[in-house]
């Protein structure tokens, strides 16, 4: 199954169920795509207008980016349950399996690559994010922002994923390394998603806030 292909009412009454896949690591992507699309929407709504066509070649550029970012989220939703059921199976080997250390060590080092490759994503979506806020439609801005904080639930969910896989490695030098490039993205890439927000909001509460 192909979690992606699923319609948003089958893949959230899904996400309910009592069942592993999709879980927080899928909804984590989904939200990352969302994101990107939500940059999209606003250069769609930039490109063509008077007033924006010293931008149009930028706004054209991100607009490429962010549709290949949207793609390769929503690949991430199915990636990252299919790491997951090797990992469920690890977990089933007897314990007194003398490979099962290694099969299980393997299988949650293989859980953590798709939500890095998340955390990666959202990190370009957020400059784009950036761009996009300076150069892209007013009357769209408070989708910019919606983005943003889209964005950085995408990073925090990723991350709780790669945590709860680190917890369980024994070899603590890889959880160590694991868990220091999430944490590299996390702290560059969170302030930078809530700034947006930040000037979103306090430019749509100024009284004098005219959309042009």
């Amino acid at each position: 199954m192909k979690f992606i292909q699923e319609s948003c009412e089958k893949f959230s009454e899904l996400l309910a169920a009592k069942v592993s896949t999709p879980g927080g690591g899928g909804a984590a992507a989904l939200t990352g795509a969302l994101s990107a699309a939500l940059c999209s929407m606003v250069g769609n709504f930039t490109l063509g207008k008077k007033k924006y066509a010293d931008v149009e070649d930028d706004i054209k550029i991100i607009l490429d980016k962010a549709e290949k970012l949207r793609l390769r989220f929503l690949e991430l939703v199915d990636e990252d349950a299919q790491a997951f059921e090797p990992l469920s199976q690890a977990y089933a080997i007897a314990k007194d399996n003398p490979e099962r250390d290694k099969i299980l060590e393997q299988a949650l080092l293989n859980a953590c690559k798709a939500p890095l490759k998340m955390l990666e994503q959202c990190a370009e979506v957020i400059k784009l994010l950036e761009e996009m806020f300076a150069k892209g439609s007013r009357l769209l801005i408070s989708d910019v922002g919606c983005g943003a904080s889209l964005c950085n639930a995408a990073m925090e969910s990723a991350a709780l994923n790669i945590f709860v896989n680190t917890s369980l490695l024994k070899d603590r030098n890889n959880a160590a390394e694991l868990e220091a490039q999430t944490d590299k993205i996390l702290n560059e890439y969170s302030p930078r998603a809530s700034e947006i927000v930040k000037n979103v909001s306090e430019i749509m509460r100024r009284s004098h806030f005219i959309i042009h």
